[in-house]
């Protein structure tokens, strides 16, 4: 056989294995299945673009004006305007709607009786990491607890859940940013977004926050680094273009990220708090020293810092408000707290079935939670 016939052989049997190829993992992509030449992955259904979820689920209107209003006011804290406190308080993972819904109420008719001294932002923490990846990982992944995960749903659930708590609460809320890509779904709705702190050196995180024009809070790594976490900040702080969302994306800085503390763990794995006196004081000048906008401090009363001894949460608190008195740095820098808050002190086993208890974290009790509110705002 000639030659260039042999060639051309070989080049139309290349071509045809290279089409086959490519039609199997279309097939894949829309139907679900494993596709060949990546086969660690199993492609189980296809997410829907954020613009086709928020239309199916719009943000009214008025919901809207109720959101930007309340927006300025949380930044007026975060710009040092305001001498309010802000306290991003609720539950450690946001599992049961109506439970949720219920909670938020509640803050509610408080925020109304603190409005002047204290300003409320509900946790609503629908993406959890996990230690070791195991474990449940948020209604974003797994919406209805009795069933597999079902990230589709997931996303509906967690958007759905978020409209209702805001249309009864007038509170918009917090969540914690765990998929940066997975921002848009609610980002009409979000009044803050944590990095935790696992997630707070990862590059994506850093980046997406820098886009983000609500207040962003990097926590401390469970290393406890200051280092990295001011790098974070810095990062976020600054303008940036990159990847995201298959868009090549430019972003002007975020002048609202700030630090969250929550305590460290030493390589023994022991808890190391960083609320003491010495430590905020220690933070708060290397803060100052890197001349970053709004430095601006949380401190995390749950965590490492109590030891997730969640009853010890007023005592942090309490204290940190005392430190505040003693220093004018602290009391420039330091403008809230996170508590980790439910009806039900506590928590359960994931099939525990208590209405209102946390099922990952402890979490304080709506009683315990209510004084504790109070109690800081008459020391504001």
């Amino acid at each position: 056989m000639h030659v260039g016939k042999v060639l051309s052989f070989f080049a139309l049997t290349w071509t045809g294995a290279a089409l086959i190829l490519h039609l199997t993992r279309r097939a894949c992509w829309r139907g679900g299945g494993r596709i060949p030449g990546n086969m660690g992955f199993e492609y189980i259904q296809e997410i829907p673009q954020p613009r086709t979820i928020l239309e199916g689920m719009p943000l009214s209107l008025d919901l809207s004006v109720v959101k930007r209003k309340r927006d300025q006011e949380i930044r007026s804290v975060f710009t040092h305007q305001s001498g309010k406190l802000v306290l991003i308080i609720g539950p450690c993972s946001a599992h049961d709607e109506d439970a949720v819904c219920d909670y938020i109420s509640r803050l509610a008719k408080v925020q109304e009786d603190v409005k002047d001294k204290v300003l409320l932002i509900p946790r609503i923490y629908t993406n959890k990491p996990r230690t070791t990846g195991i474990g449940y990982k948020g209604m974003a992944h797994q919406p209805n607890l009795a069933e597999e995960p079902n990230i589709v749903e997931g996303i509906r659930a967690i958007r759905r859940m978020h409209i209702r708590a805001l249309k009864e609460s007038f509170l918009p809320a917090a969540d914690e940013m765990l998929y940066p890509g997975n921002y848009p779904y609610l980002e009409d709705l979000l009044s803050y977004v944590a990095v935790g702190a696992r997630s707070v050196e990862n590059q994506a995180h850093r980046l997406t926050c820098s886009g983000l024009d609500i207040p962003v809070g990097m926590k401390n790594p469970t290393s406890g680094d200051v280092e990295v976490t001011l790098n974070s900040i810095q990062a976020s702080q600054a303008p940036h273009v990159f990847s995201y969302n298959r868009w090549e994306v430019k972003t002007p800085g975020n002048p609202l990220t700030h630090a969250v503390l929550r305590g460290a763990v030493d390589y023994h794995g022991l808890a190391v708090p960083n609320y003491h006196y010495e430590d905020l004081v220690q933070f708060a000048e290397a803060y100052q020293k890197r001349g970053l906008a709004n430095p601006t401090m949380i401190v995390d009363t749950n965590h490492a810092n109590s030891n997730k001894k969640y009853a010890e949460q007023p005592r942090i608190a309490m204290e940190v408000m005392q430190s505040r008195k003693h220093s004018l740095l602290l009391r420039e820098m330091i403008r809230g707290f996170m508590i980790e808050s439910f009806i039900e002190e506590g928590s359960q086993k994931v099939d525990g079935g208590v209405y209102g208890k946390s099922i990952t974290d402890p979490c304080l009790g709506w009683k315990e939670s209510e004084k504790l509110i109070r109690d800081l705002a008459a020391m504001v």
